[in-house]
């Protein structure tokens, strides 16, 4: 479900940005910065706590194994402090900080890592797909920074 999601952000991004990135030499490709993307996440309600310990036991120790590859620079999650609008609500979002946009977007072999971190494939299939049974929403965003300076 991430992949293909993260795929087609990208591939939006590229089609904005690839014009823009030839006008000249000295301007830096987007595969010369890192690359962030967002993942929100929003739990059926009573739901939150355990989406957070699946996501510890079986998600964060596959995105620390990508930081250890070089892959990814940087992860983390947030939650809101305080409670928003329902159609506004996320509980969770992880930031990912890749090491560029060609290696975000770049085929990569999640499941086989996976296989290889938890060799007891039923149990890790199964708690995943309650990972995402208890969610009413997930979505991805790519962002960058706005330079405020120029």
């Amino acid at each position: 479900m991430i992949p293909i999601s993260r795929t087609l952000a990208l591939l939006l991004f590229f089609a904005i940005t690839l014009p823009l990135g030839s006008r000249a030499q000295s301007t830096p490709t987007p595969s010369d910065k890192p690359f962030v993307i967002e993942y929100y996440y929003k739990a059926k309600w009573g739901h939150a706590d355990e989406f957070l310990k699946l996501f510890k036991k079986n998600h964060y120790p596959v995105l620390k194994k990508e930081m250890e590859m070089g892959r990814i620079a940087k992860v983390w999650m947030d939650q809101p402090r305080y409670h928003t609008t329902e159609d506004g609500r996320w509980d969770f979002r992880v930031t990912i900080v890749f090491k560029n946009a060609t290696v975000a977007i770049e085929p990569f072999d999640e499941a086989a890592l996976q296989k290889q971190m938890y060799p007891d494939q039923e149990t890790f299939q199964r708690e995943e797909q309650r990972r995402f049974e208890i969610l009413d929403g997930h979505w991805d965003l790519p962002v960058k920074t706005a330079e405020l300076e120029k």
